[in-house]
């Protein structure tokens, strides 16, 4: 697991450096197929269910499942980038949010930086013993402190042999569903996404771009961590 994290990470590290105004999102997508090419790697989203492409590329109001194409980025665009490895079969998943450029506007840069907090206290909510509630509440609570919304629909993962496995990680509560408890050994990938307004959304005719209806802004981040007896360990972070 710690493997296949680390080429996530160098793929996070090889798109941030690329995404300028002027490159489009293919071009990004790429990048990241060559870091997954030079690690002999293996891409977890390519074919998933039909996935055309090694990342989700969603700039400003698309909220996840973004498909790389034309898009060509702009200043001050807020760009969110999902990705992941395979490594001997283990998987890493991770996402991010930017501003590309240097015209970064108050909201954006307030989106991005709250939803980083609210990853940083979903993670340090995660103990042997606790549950999934604990990361739930700890997201949720940053989130409403930051005065942004959580968007339900999308949740966390259990992750090992399969990208996605059980359980699910919700990032707001209450929720309706199991709360198992959390033990040393288990791999979750825990991902706020947050929006600038109305959390509704829709998604396009292309049957995989989704954005928010209201066309506010959203921001989305995620590590794989697992569990050890000392408290989380990041795996998808150089």
């Amino acid at each position: 697991m710690r493997r296949a994290g680390l080429v996530v990470a160098e793929m996070h590290a090889a798109l941030r450096e690329a995404a300028r105004p002027g490159v489009t999102t293919r071009e990004l997508d790429v990048v990241a197929r060559g870091v997954l090419a030079r690690r002999g790697a293996r891409s977890n989203f390519l074919g998933y269910h039909g996935f055309p492409a090694v990342i989700c590329a969603c700039p400003n109001d698309v909220v996840v499942h973004g498909i790389p194409g034309p898009y060509v980025l702009e200043d001050g665009d807020l760009l969110s980038i999902d990705c992941g490895a395979i490594v001997d079969g283990w998987h890493g998943d991770a996402a991010f949010s930017m501003v590309v450029g240097e015209r970064a506007s108050p909201i954006a840069s307030r989106l991005i930086a709250v939803t980083d907090e609210a990853l940083a206290a979903g993670i340090a909510a995660v103990g042997d013993g606790g549950r999934i509630s604990d990361i739930a509440k700890a997201v949720q609570r940053v989130a409403s402190a930051g005065g942004f919304n959580v968007v339900e629909e999308y949740v966390g993962h259990g992750i090992g042999l399969a990208m996605h496995e059980e359980p699910d990680v919700p990032n707001h509560y209450p929720f309706d569903g199991p709360d198992p408890k959390l033990r040393a050994g288990m791999c979750l990938a825990i991902e706020p996404i947050l929006v600038a307004g109305d959390a509704d959304v829709r998604t396009d005719s292309d049957g995989w771009t989704v954005r928010t209806t209201a066309a506010v802004l959203a921001a989305h981040a995620e590590h794989t961590i697992t569990i050890t007896d000392h408290g989380p360990e990041i795996l998808t972070a150089l």
